[in-house]
This record gives structure tokens, C-alpha cells and sequence, in this order.
């Protein structure tokens, strides 16, 4: 199996590529266009601003070729946010994969949500195996609101998208790579689609 990790400039992609590992595969590194379409999973992941990864994302080309992907698509924290239709941070034009648009949480909250949460209402072949009220590790601002494409929820504040599918495209809020067990699981998960 050929897994490709987008490699764009503004990604976490070497704990995605060890916990890749520990899962018994090898996963490439690549910005390369056709690698990336011949990849049988993709994942797409994320740290940093949306408009400045954005930028990145169009200045390579990859803003086109990413919606236009057939295989399974996995967009990871700021990944997923870019997969939606835009973000509020930096006022960001996303991919619109996800008809949905990114918001920050109010300052009645402590931002970044840094830490463990649960998730809940899970809708998706992506969590097979993995019980209610699981923990998953979270570093975001941002979030996506529920929506018809939400099929898993956190709460901070309020219950938002911790994961979002339309298609062959899955998002998670939160890093499978750093959650534990449970991430493994959905990770394996991934790339049994």
C-alpha cells in the first residue's frame, strides 16, 4: 500500500510518519503532484495559520490538485480546516471540500484548547472499534461547527466537529498521531478503507 503524507511546508508530518511506522507501514514524504495521485491513501495534516499554509498550498499547485483526489483523503487539525469552505483566521478561503466554515472560539475560553477531550456521536467507519467518550489530544482555536458532514463531536465551550467525511475525504479536529491507542486505532482504521 502507498501512503503519502503531503509535504507543503506547514505540517506535524514526522509524528504522523513514526505513528505511520509503528503501525507496521512506511508512508513518503511528497509535494510531487503525481505521487500524490498515485498514493492509495493520502493524508493531509496541518499545524500553524490557515492563510499563511493556504498560501503555501496554492503557490505549489496543491490547492487544485487536492479536492480532485479519489483515494482516501485523511486532513489532520489544521489539514481538516482547510478542507472546509473558509476560516476566519486570516480570513482564509479554504479548499471547500467541506461545506462548512471555520470559526474561532470566543474569549470566554481559554485558546488554544490544548489537551485530552472526548468524543461522542461517532458516525463512521473511521472510528470501527472505538467506544463513546473516548480521549483524543486537541491544539486549536479554530473549529468547524456541526454540520450534515460532522461525524464526531468534542465540546469545548460547545460540541463542534471533532471529525467531518464527505466522500472519500475524512477530517479530524484532533491528532490521531499523539492520541494514544485510540489514535492508533483510527489511524489503522484509515488506511484499512
Amino acid at each position: 500500500m502507498k501512503i503519502v503524507i503531503i509535504n507543503y511546508g506547514a505540517g506535524n508530518i514526522q509524528s504522523i510518519k513514526f505513528a505511520i511506522k509503528r503501525l507496521g507501514y512506511e508512508a513518503v514524504l511528497t509535494n510531487d503532484v503525481a505521487e500524490i495521485q498515485k498514493a492509495d491513501k493520502v493524508i493531509f495534516p496541518g499545524v500553524g495559520e490557515a492563510s499563511s499554509a493556504m498560501k503555501k498550498l496554492r503557490d505549489s499547485g496543491l490547492d487544485k490538485i487536492i479536492p480532485s483526489l479519489k483515494q482516501p483523503v485523511l486532513g489532520i487539525c489544521l489539514g481538516m480546516q482547510l478542507m472546509c469552505n473558509s476560516s476566519e483566521e486570516g480570513n482564509t478561503e479554504g479548499l471547500g471540500i467541506f461545506d462548512v466554515d471555520v470559526v474561532k472560539f470566543s474569549n470566554v475560553v481559554k485558546v488554544p484548547q490544548i489537551g485530552w477531550n472526548q468524543i461522542s456521536s461517532l458516525k463512521s467507519e473511521l472510528f470501527k472499534d472505538i467506544s463513546e467518550k473516548e480521549h483524543i489530544y486537541l491544539v486549536h482555536s479554530f473549529y468547524a461547527p456541526l454540520c450534515k458532514e460532522t461525524i464526531a463531536e468534542s465540546e469545548y465551550q460547545l460540541k463542534y466537529s471533532a471529525s467531518l467525511k464527505k466522500d472519500n475525504f475524512y477530517g479530524t479536529q484532533f491528532h490521531p498521531e499523539k492520541s494514544s491507542l485510540v489514535g492508533e486505532r483510527i489511524l489503522k482504521n484509515f488506511l484499512k478503507l
